[in-house]
């Protein structure tokens, strides 16, 4: 992956200054390319600390929302992670330098399609692509050390939940339409959760497949 000295300006300014500190996840997000999961029409603004739109009513997150999602993980490069909404696929490359195996799962088959493409270029680690249903997670790969959700919900699935791996981590955005603030909840050896609220946040919602569009 890039080196520190190789770090773009965008990483100082977008990431560094606003307190991201894992130098695995700096150097993962120096090393994935944003604009190998942007459409066409977007490509002038791929270096905005911004979402973009990329189809089916849905977004790329920015940067920085990125790079906070995957510092609450923890990674060690290790792990077995699951990422809720593919999307681009950008996450799913992001987590590929950062743990040993990548399950990514999406509920639109056509931005699965396109992700698959992306993330085939720009991967690390295996990065596993499903289409289904995010809250139902992907049991067959069970348990995680880490999830990260890229939409929000009212509460935690409790799929999701339950497939974290004791001492893991879920960060999802959580509230309602109007508001959500991006959580990470580490599941305790007792099966109870501890709670870090980490940035208010506004994500698209997470969706069932009856609800596609």
């Amino acid at each position: 992956m890039a080196s520190e000295a190789s770090w773009p300006l965008w990483i100082e300014q977008q990431l560094v200054r606003r307190g991201i500190r894992d130098r695995r996840v700096l150097a993962a997000m120096a090393a994935i390319p944003r604009e190998g999961f942007v459409p066409p029409q977007e490509q002038q603004h791929v270096g905005e600390d911004a979402p973009l739109p990329i189809g089916c009513g849905q977004t790329i997150s920015q940067p920085y929302i990125n790079a906070l999602s995957l510092e609450a993980l923890e990674l060690k490069g290790s792990e077995r992670v699951l990422d809720v909404g593919t999307g681009s696929g950008y996450q799913a490359a992001l987590l590929s330098c950062l743990a040993a195996e990548v399950h990514t799962i999406e509920v639109h088959a056509d931005l699965l399609d396109r992700a698959r493409t992306n993330i085939a270029v720009h991967h690390r680690a295996p990065v596993h692509c499903h289409l289904g249903d995010g809250r139902l997670g992907w049991p067959d790969a069970a348990p995680y050390e880490g999830i990260v959700v890229g939409a929000w919900a009212k509460e935690p699935p409790p799929a999701l939940l339950e497939q974290l791996a004791p001492g893991g981590r879920l960060v999802i955005p959580l509230g309602s339409e109007s508001w959500q603030t991006l959580v990470c909840l580490r599941k305790l050896p007792s099966g109870a959760f501890e709670r870090e609220e980490l940035e208010k946040v506004r994500f698209v919602p997470l969706v069932r497949p009856a609800a596609r569009r």
